[in-house]
């Protein structure tokens, strides 16, 4: 059999069309080494375990998950032999493998994320008393979803519900999620708040939910987001950059609308307290009105009598100048042209004298 001749570019090509036919993409478990960031764009690392490493590279952008050092981990990557013969691994996406290296990575991103302010409680923003438009984040096969749509309805339904059906766990969870975030913060006519729901599961499968491009994107969003992921123990940096984080998707259902059974009762129980306030109150402006009215009677009867006092007192100063009571006195009235030689008339009070005028002198 005569051996193929080929140049070594050729050659690189020709392993990794072979590469990539045999090995599209693999997963690999390992313990990470010699962690490195070049030009802040490029990642590299070694993935080992006791007998064996192989390098690793990635770009800055797709380490969404810090590592370090001696954490382990699981890589998606490709099989690849570079132009300098080196053969590496080309990883698309990581996750921490094991308890203490999810926990080592969550407290990295949580260091990292809480520096720059994304979990500090000013930027926390209230949700709505009662809103009348809800944006949920969820998938609609999982039982967390349907607790919380459940427990809604039941509490008060009649609100427009906008569902955005995404995985909850695995690769392709995180950027789903991130998409129907956008997708909410796009629309004309956004929703009043936004729900994110998860019902209980592993570390692993939690995992999704400390993503560092899904904790910035909810931290970014315009609309109040409400998370419910998990147990209660379960707190992951998602809920942290939420403006409200519920323990448990049914929780999530209680703080975001209130019961209309308690509603009706507490608006009972406030119309019991306020009837007797009112009842109250109208005593006293009827007591307070009556006491006015009593007043103002008294004011005018007493004007009453000032004025009869004062007719009186007229009537009898008219009286006193009444000419009958002037001449029952003595004296008389005299009517006519008084010079000589003319008659006048002398009224007293019994009788009218016409007598002639002899003579007229001044005073």
């Amino acid at each position: 059999m005569e051996n193929l001749r080929l140049q070594v570019s050729e050659f690189i090509a020709l392993t990794n069309q072979t590469l990539e036919y045999a090995y599209p993409s693999v997963e690999i478990e390992g313990e990470v080494s010699s962690f490195k960031v070049n030009q802040n764009k490029y990642v590299f690392f070694d993935l080992k375990d006791d007998e064996a490493s192989v390098g690793c590279f990635m770009t800055v952008w797709q380490l969404r998950t810090p590592i370090e050092d001696g954490m382990k981990i699981i890589v998606t990557a490709t099989p690849k032999l570079t132009n300098w013969g080196k053969f590496s691994l080309t990883v698309r996406a990581l996750r921490p493998s094991g308890e203490g290296s999810l926990k080592k990575s969550f407290e990295l991103l949580k260091a990292k994320l809480e520096k720059e302010g994304l979990f500090s409680p000013e930027r926390k923003r209230l949700l709505p008393s009662l809103p009348k438009h809800i944006g949920v984040i969820s998938s609609t096969q999982a039982a967390g979803y349907a607790d919380f749509i459940k427990i809604v309805n039941d509490r008060f339904g009649g609100m427009t519900i906008d569902v955005a059906h995404v995985q909850v766990q695995g690769a392709a969870a995180a950027d789903q999620i991130i998409k129907a975030i956008r997708y909410f913060n796009m629309l004309e006519q956004m929703p009043e708040v936004l729900v994110l729901v998860r019902g209980g599961g592993s570390a692993d499968d939690l995992a999704t939910f400390n993503d560092e491009q899904l904790v910035r994107e909810i931290a970014a969003s315009r609309i109040p987001v409400l998370t419910g992921i998990g147990h209660e123990v379960d707190v992951s940096l998602a809920d942290m950059a939420a403006d409200v984080r519920a323990a448990t998707p049914s929780n999530a259902a209680q703080l975001l609308v209130p019961d209309r059974r308690e509603l009706v009762a507490d608006v009972r129980h406030r119309m019991h307290g306020v009837i007797p306030a009112i009842e109250r109150r109208i005593a006293d402006y009827h007591d307070d009105v009556v006491g006015q009215l009593d007043s103002a009677l008294g004011a005018i009867d007493t004007r009453i009598d000032d004025v009869h006092n004062e007719l009186t007192m007229t009537s009898r100063v008219l009286g006193e100048y009444n000419p009958q009571k002037v001449l029952a006195r003595g004296y008389a009235l005299v009517r006519g042209d008084v010079k000589p030689g003319a008659n006048i008339d002398i009224e007293r009070a019994n009788d009218v004298i016409t007598a002639e005028v002899k003579h007229v002198k001044a005073k």
